[in-house]
């Protein structure tokens, strides 16, 4: 059987599964006005251990969701870092992939990343293209997410793989175009990153210049080190907050930022 037609056989023989769970509630939550936290597990940087002392603290802390992934992920640690997180809580992982690599069967759900922010189609969809099929055959929830990769004051690692000039991070209408863009082009979440160890946030106004402009569910990460920044973002309009780098040098934020998160009013 030629490659054309193995490509062909694959796709046609596999369940149709429309896993829809974790986009429902999220979609949910943002009509009810509800804030979620999720903290971001590179699999790279964590050994056992580490692994389960963030477990505990997110589990007390009532933290919404994990994330797992990140650019690179060198290590052959994925499967079993989501593995030992899925035996040993109830919290939903979804995947957060810098890579058509990064998939495991093991996780709940997919950000299927497309760079709206960029202009290497590569990332747009060259690689979705090459990946599909297996990440139809994961059986995951997948959720078509627009990344908009914001200039956070320092290199990112997305940005150099990527070869893509991230959104100034003072031209609100150039971030609120292009999550509007991403929506009516399908995309079920947007997510605004302004990347690991970010020397500077996304500002408050860039989030409700988007939120505003969006039905979709808004993710927002990158360079947030503080509950009150948090805090604020969630007020401007961001509906899952995302910490991972801060966590990594200090656990004990988990709780804090949680508590931040979601002691944000529900809109009447």
């Amino acid at each position: 059987m030629g490659n054309a037609e193995s490509f062909s056989h694959f796709c046609t023989n596999q369940p149709a599964r429309m896993k829809s769970a974790i986009y429902t509630d999220l979609k949910a939550k943002k009509e009810q006005g509800k804030k979620s936290f999720a903290v971001l597990i590179d699999p790279d940087k964590v050994d056992t251990s580490v692994l389960e002392e963030l477990i505990g603290l997110s589990v007390s802390a009532r933290v919404d969701y994990f994330l797992v992934g990140g650019s690179l992920v060198i290590s052959n640690h994925l499967d079993e870092c989501v593995q030992h997180i899925k035996q040993n809580c109830n919290l939903p992982v979804l995947l957060f992939p810098g890579s058509p690599s990064q998939v495991s069967k093991y996780a709940d759900a997919l950000l299927y990343l497309s760079l709206i922010s960029g202009r290497n189609p590569e990332l747009l969809i060259g690689q979705h293209v090459v990946s599909a099929p297996f990440v139809k055959q994961s059986g995951l929830e997948i959720m078509p997410t627009g990344y908009i990769v914001v200039d956070g004051g320092a290199p990112t690692t997305v940005s150099y793989i990527s070869n893509a000039a991230p959104v100034p991070s003072d031209k609100n209408d150039i971030a609120m175009c292009t999550a509007l863009a991403g929506e009516m082009l399908g995309m079920k979440l947007i997510y605004m990153d302004a990347g690991s160890g970010a020397k500077r946030p996304i500002t408050e106004g860039m989030i409700k210049a988007v939120a505003d402009n969006i039905e979709a569910p808004l993710i927002v990460g990158g360079g947030i080190i503080t509950p009150e920044k948090a805090y604020l973002n969630c007020k401007a309009g961001a509906d899952v907050i995302v910490v991972g780098n801060a966590i990594e040098k200090d656990p004990s934020l988990i709780k804090e930022m949680s508590d931040a998160v979601h002691s944000v009013p529900v809109k009447a």
